[in-house]
């Protein structure tokens, strides 16, 4: 009888310690992009968004940055960077690619937003879900590129549409960070919007305070475009 019981008390006891086991494990979140989402040493001027996202997630969520400066689709997948990124086994990937993109045609990494980038795209969807992870769209920020009107020049908008529609072709989560950025820009205005740089002049790279605000806007949509991560979250303050 005793004996019973203790054996029915073992298998309830290896139970609880299995599930809490599984509870612990680390959720694995892999960024890929390039020198607007990637890490930077801690003396240099710069920072990538990618670097802030991880304070808004719970201890057993480990963010691996894997954006390189100066990547685009391509340059990504070519150098072995994507290979790397699927051997980590995340569960969910976050996806930004264009500004190199953009670069001129004869540019090894240039790709054009009609046709190879989004071939590129379709690559990274079907090999992320092949090893069981979620990809996750982010459109590439606006550059604070102003025109002798005021008005912005943006040769960033195709590579933007050109994501977004690869997304509802392929159902993935998309955050609209090219136009969230526009916003942000607009409600500052020229002036204030290069309190956001890394340096003086630059218009593309960010400081602290351009990557916390990049951060902030993606981490405003992440939530809700894949619900799945919303248990994962810290609480609000």
């Amino acid at each position: 009888m005793f004996s019973r019981i203790f054996a029915l008390l073992s298998i309830v006891l290896i139970g609880l310690v299995t599930v809490h086991a599984a509870d612990s494990t680390p959720v694995k979140i892999a960024i890929i992009g390039d020198s607007t989402v990637c890490e930077y040493p801690e003396d240099a001027p710069s920072r990538g968004w990618g670097h802030y996202i991880g304070e808004s997630f719970k201890d057993n969520v480990k963010i691996v940055n894997l954006a390189a400066g100066g990547r685009s689709t391509k340059s990504f997948i070519k150098e072995g960077r994507w290979t790397k990124t699927l051997a980590e086994k995340p569960q969910f990937i976050l996806i930004q690619f264009g500004h190199n993109d953009s670069h001129a045609k004869e540019k090894p990494e240039a790709t054009d937003a009609a046709t190879d980038y989004r071939e590129y795209l379709r690559q990274y969807v079907n090999e992320a879900r092949g090893i069981g992870a979620v990809p996750v769209f982010v459109t590439p920020m606006l550059r604070r590129n102003y025109k002798a009107d005021g008005s912005f020049d943006d040769i960033l908008q195709p590579y933007a549409e050109a994501m977004k529609a690869v997304a509802a072709e392929l159902k993935v989560p998309v955050i609209d960070l090219h136009t969230m950025s526009r916003e942000l820009y607009l409600q500052l205005g020229p002036e204030k919007s290069r309190e956001l740089e890394n340096k003086p002049g630059d218009n593309t790279h960010f400081g602290e305070k351009g990557a916390r605000a990049m951060a902030e806007l993606v981490m405003s949509k992440l939530p809700a475009a894949v619900p799945e991560l919303q248990p994962l979250l810290k609480a609000a303050k």
